[in-house]
């Protein structure tokens, strides 16, 4: 069964290449070609939820923000050309740059204002929206400048406001300021080219964008993406995460194209059913400690390393990292996790099973043979469910946002204990630095011996990178703006 599932895999990598359209010309003589894994690139809404990678690329090429992320991860101007902080940090000051929307209207700090309150306002399902509730009000202060008021000071607000997910993107009509423009769409394709209208310039002599400046995004599954870079026709592969990994591993793709982000962020199983045997941190505790992470990891890439602990490092914490007992060899005359779980079993009689929702994909498959086995070795049985479905350990696979400890414990904290929310909760509220790393302490702390999150490793992030791509760098945030990924764009 072992020497079948290569045989498995490399069959639907086949079976994608045979269904890529065999005329697809060459991705080095014309536009830069970007797949993206996931579903189809669109101008989607923030403020409705979760967004997949090429929706992600979309907003970002086409609507970009006040501030946008270079290719290391680092601040530069989108649509305000230059700001300040002032106020002890609670007021931040936006000039807005001469910007037009996509009907060629120009953008208007009031229509700027009305965008970010919709992305912040109650009811959003903006995926950041929890974390900028520091923020008091936004408003005009003159036709080109925004005023953002906090309540608390917070220094990594930029950092937020450049994720796509806070796009300047107008609903009607639909549409945002850049830098590229949408110059057609098929199915799960969009070309993009930069957004600038020789007809307008003063030099007549200016020409048209050449080829090469033009972007064409596809959005479509791991398989297809590998088969595509791997017949030469897309420059990078963008989006993969550890499901996907081990099909990069069965392709012919050099290692020199191969590229991993040194990504920030958590990956690991978090409690969210805490009845039966979940119920008890001890028995948790054992199943954190009886899953073999330094297996798993090296199963998937050599590069990958194991991790216990839920902050990387101490960020704006008070201390470092708290370190759970259970990551440690067990104390003299400690039981061992199979006979704690036995104990707890000897006392509540019953089917002894956990659902444990997962992606879909190779790697998960691996994950799920890791963590399952780890559960049979209790006496407990697993069941791998969607990674949507109801569930008692549930992955998280996410890249923080920005630099801070709550991210981390309160995505960690799908359901832990009352100390925990309560610190998280008071982060959150600080009025000062010193309060809230404190808090951000005492959250870790609690986390830690509660055991509601059981981290594995940190979130694996690669990419296939064609050698004309020489401006493509790795960051934590494993964002790669498309208008970033050469130097020379001619």
């Amino acid at each position: 069964m072992i020497r079948r599932r290569p045989i498995l895999l490399s069959a639907l990598i086949l079976a994608a290449g045979m269904a890529l359209v065999a005329c697809t010309p060459r991705a080095d003589t014309g536009p830069i070609v970007v797949s993206a894994i996931g579903g189809t690139p669109e101008l989607g809404d923030p403020a409705r939820g979760t967004l997949d990678m090429p929706t992600r690329l979309m907003l970002d090429m086409t609507a970009q923000g006040l501030v946008r992320f270079d290719s290391a991860g680092q601040i530069e101007p989108g649509i305000a050309e230059r700001w300040s902080v002032i106020d002890n940090g609670t007021s931040y000051i936006f000039r807005l740059r001469d910007a037009e929307w996509s009907d060629g209207k120009p953008v208007t700090a009031a229509e700027v204002v009305k965008v970010l309150r919709r992305q912040i306002a109650p009811g959003s399902r903006n995926i950041l929206r929890p974390y900028l509730s520091a923020i008091d009000e936004i408003v005009e202060m003159t036709p080109q400048v925004i005023e953002i008021r906090l309540k608390r000071p917070r220094p990594d607000l930029l950092k937020l406001f450049a994720q796509p997910e806070m796009a300047i993107l107008r609903t009607a009509p639909p549409g945002g300021s850049g830098p590229y423009r949408v110059l057609s769409q098929r199915r799960r394709t969009v070309l993009l080219r930069p957004a600038f209208d020789p007809s307008r310039s003063p030099d007549e002599d200016v020409a048209e964008p050449s080829p090469a400046a033009t972007i064409r995004l596809i959005g479509e599954r791991a398989a297809r993406a590998i088969v595509r870079f791997e017949r030469r026709e897309a420059n990078l592969v963008t989006g993969g995460t550890f499901a996907d990994w081990p099909l990069v591993n069965l392709s012919t793709i050099a290692p020199i194209n191969r590229r991993f982000d040194p990504a920030a962020g958590v990956f690991g199983l978090a409690v969210v059913d805490r009845s039966g045997v979940l119920a008890d941190a001890a028995n948790r505790a054992a199943i954190a400690r009886a899953i073999d992470r330094a297996g798993f990891v090296a199963a998937i890439a050599p590069e990958w390393e194991p991790a216990s602990q839920l902050l990387p490092e101490q960020l704006d914490s008070s201390a470092p990292p708290a370190v759970p007992t259970w990551s440690a060899p067990p104390a003299p005359g400690e039981p061992s996790p199979r006979d704690r779980i036995a104990a707890w079993q000897r006392a509540h009689p019953g089917d002894l099973r956990l659902r444990i929702a997962l992606p879909n994909g190779p790697g998960a498959n691996l994950l799920y043979g890791y963590v399952g086995s780890a559960l049979i070795s209790l006496g407990i049985t697993p069941e791998r469910v969607a990674i949507d479905a109801p569930a008692d350990l549930r992955l998280i696979d996410a890249v923080a946002p920005y630099d801070s400890g709550r991210w981390y414990v309160a995505t960690a904290c799908q359901m832990c204990s009352e100390a925990a929310q309560t610190a998280i909760d008071a982060a959150r509220d600080a009025d000062s630095p010193r309060l809230r790393a404190q808090q951000i302490e005492a959250a870790d702390a609690a986390l830690a011996k509660d055991v509601a999150f059981i981290p594995i490793a940190r979130p694996l992030r690669w990419s296939l990178v064609s050698i004309r791509l020489r401006a493509w760098t790795g960051n934590s945030r494993a964002w790669h703006p498309l208008n970033h990924l050469r130097n020379d764009p001619n």
